[in-house]
Order: structure tokens, then sequence, then C-alpha cells
């Protein structure tokens, strides 16, 4: 008999690679989908990146296992570069290379959490976040912020959140889905808050050179604000973003000393070491020129003004403009309850289902991030593609 054990059980499926997956599904049925569901650039990795791994692959020193933390060459690769985005100074040996930012995400709660312990998640959040948490045994705690707030959560929130178990607190900037970006005197006032109860602060700054505002200087990070942190602050970030890089799988974590060896220890046992070959790509891409990365800011830019432009002349949507990543998170509450082609839509989720099968066009629905009334449009996709979905979206809610 098939035993499936209720920790596994518990697990919800990615609910933004589920719809990507049910957009595929239509079109090889020769339906002409166009998705914004999944965050994934449309650009292809930069040469520069491909040959480093090219030459990686002939060298047979890639061939074998390596340290589990990663190539000693690519953690400092990774410090340098975080000093130069970030203003972050990172030892080295408390880096810790990943398959990608999930099993980054995955091996800090396993380092840091205990049955019972919870931790404080602003919503809307990236859906594996809860998932992971609980999957360690933690207890993901709802801070709720909308669009009124420009999806920020504030420390008096924060602070009616908290309890005598809450051990950890997850910051996502700029945010996946919303957009949001925390300002330094934001941060500065949320550190310093974590640090007075003595909280952990994981922050995931995987979007972070991902920016449209300030001339496009890369987000703030917590840590750089208050470096008294730096005891009690895990930084997850990676390459796939910024990069081009999602099919690499190469993230990575910085973490206090003791966790940074605790996430060894469980990476040890769980995938040794990243592939090498990546690691080398990844070197490139770090050290390399940047030029790659400005121009895939400045095309996501351009798409971020024609998405705003478009569904903020919808009526019955509401579009905060983000400021960061690459997802527009349209409040979708003053279409709810009316009637389109027949049919009624009281949910987020039932809207999106309407604009997949009526328009053809995929989306997330604010369910899967913690903050349903909300839907999620990716505009990581080519500028024909975006505004020709736009416009069926557009269209569709007009009638």
């Amino acid at each position: 008999m098939t035993h499936i054990s209720r920790r596994s059980a518990a697990i919800s499926p990615s609910a933004t690679l589920a719809v990507a997956a049910t957009a595929k599904a239509l079109a090889t049925q020769g339906k002409p989908v166009i998705s914004f569901a999944t965050g994934e650039p449309d650009f292809p990795t930069a040469p520069h990146i491909v040959e480093a791994a090219q030459r990686a692959a002939a060298d047979p020193a890639n061939h074998k296992y390596t340290a589990t933390g990663g190539l000693p060459e690519f953690r400092e690769a990774i410090a340098a570069a975080e000093q130069r985005d970030a203003g972050l100074t990172l030892d080295p040996d408390c880096i810790v290379v990943t398959n990608g930012g999930k099993q980054a995400d995955f091996e800090t709660w396993a380092a840091i959490l205990d049955p019972g312990d919870e931790v404080l998640l602003p919503s809307p959040f990236w859906t594996t976040y809860p998932e992971a948490i609980r999957f360690f045994g933690g207890l993901p705690v709802d801070v709720p912020a909308g669009a009124d707030s420009g999806f920020k959560v504030s420390v008096a929130q924060l602070e009616a959140a908290r309890t005598d178990r809450t051990v950890a607190l997850l910051l996502c900037s700029p945010s996946n889905p919303s957009g949001a970006v925390y300002t330094a005197d934001e941060l500065r006032e949320i550190g310093e808050w974590a640090l007075s109860h003595h909280l952990m602060v994981v922050s995931d700054e995987i979007y972070g050179r991902l920016t449209y505002t300030n001339g496009g200087a890369p987000a703030p990070s917590i840590l750089a604000v208050v470096p008294e942190l730096a005891d009690s602050c895990i930084i997850l970030n990676g390459l796939a973003k910024s990069y081009a890089m999602t099919g690499w799988r190469v993230g990575w974590l910085a973490a206090p000393a003791p966790v940074a060896a605790a996430v060894r220890k469980v990476q040890s046992h769980l995938s040794s070491n990243v592939n090498n070959i990546a690691q080398r790509a990844g070197i490139a891409a770090l050290t390399g020129p940047q030029a790659p990365v400005t121009a895939m800011q400045q095309a996501f830019a351009r798409r971020r003004r024609r998405a705003l432009e478009i569904l903020g002349n919808v009526p019955g949507l509401v579009v905060p403009e983000p400021a960061g990543a690459f997802y527009v998170f349209a409040d979708v509450h003053g279409l709810l309850g009316r009637t389109i082609r027949g049919r009624r839509a009281t949910t987020s989720a039932e809207l999106a289902t309407i604009l997949l099968e009526e328009a053809y066009v995929a989306t997330v629905p604010g369910e899967a991030f913690g903050a349903p009334g909300n839907i999620r449009f990716s505009y990581a996709l080519s500028d024909d593609a975006l505004d020709e979905g736009l416009q069926r979206v557009a269209r569709l809610l007009a009638e």
C-alpha cells in the first residue's frame, strides 16, 4: 500500500507553474494563448555567460565533486557583486551556493525553524514561502498589505502580529507579486524593530537590480541599511531574474556563520555541490559585462509603462504602479460580480479562469499570493505578445 507523508501531502503545488502548464496545454491544442503567468525573462542568457559555460564543460576539473558551499572563486564573486550592487560587506565563507533561489529559501527554514515557530509573512507573498515554512514545522503568520499602502507593511502591523513564538520576519523587496520596493527609511524602521525583538530577518533580494525609480538604482538592502543585523539577517539572491538564467538553477544565501554552517550540513546530504559548469557561468555573469542586465532592465521599464497604460484604462481595474521586479498586481474587486460573456466571476480565481478561457490570456489570481481580489500580470514577455495580450484583456473586460 502506498503511503504519502502528511508533510508532503500538506504542500500545495506551485500555482504559477500550474497556470503556466495549463497555458502550455492549451497552446498544444492550437489555442493562441499568451501567458502572463511565469516570472521568467524572455531574453536569452548573455553570450559571454554561455561561452564561459562551454569552456567550463571542457575542463575536467569541473567534472568532479567540489565544495558543498560553492566554488571559492564563485563565492568571492558573489561577495564582490553584493558589495557593488547592494553595498553589502559579506564574508565569502558565509555564502552558500544553491540550486536556484527556491533551494536557498527551503534550506534557510531547515536551518532556523523548530516546530511551532512563527514567521511573519507580509502578503501578498511569493507562493513558495508559506509552503517552505510549513514544511519545516513553522507557522506562517499573514500580515496583509493592500494597494492602499503600496503593498508594504508597517512596523505597527508587524508588532500587532508578533507573539512570543515569533522567530523571524520574511521580506521580499522588490516584491513578487506586487513589484513594491521598500525605501531605505522603511527598511531602517523595520530592521531596527526586528533587532529590538531579537528576530531573524530573511530578505529575498533576487529582483534587487530590476527597479524603475531613482534612475534604476538597485533596491536598498535591509542589511546595508541596518548593518547591526549582521548576526540575524539572511540574504537570498540568485542569477535567475537579473541575468535571464532561470534554467541554470543558480542561487545563493548569505547568512551568519552558524546559519551558513547549518545550511551546508543540510545541503551536503541533499544535493552536494551545485553544478560546477553553472557556477563557472555565474562567475562570468557577475564579473563580466553588465550591459545585458541594463538592456533587459530598460526593456522591462518600457513594457511596464505599456502595461500600466493599457490596464490603467480598463474600468473596474485599479493598477498600482510597481517600482521593481516585472509584475503588475492589479486590484480586480471592481470587476467581481460582473457578467462577462455570460459568465459571472465572484473571485479573482474565477476571473482569471474567464480571462484564460475567453481571451486565451493566462494570469495568476491573487489567491495564490495570499491576496484574493487581485491578479498578477508578468510583463517579462515580448513587446508584441505583451501588447496583444493586454489588448485582449481590455477588449474582453470592456464588453
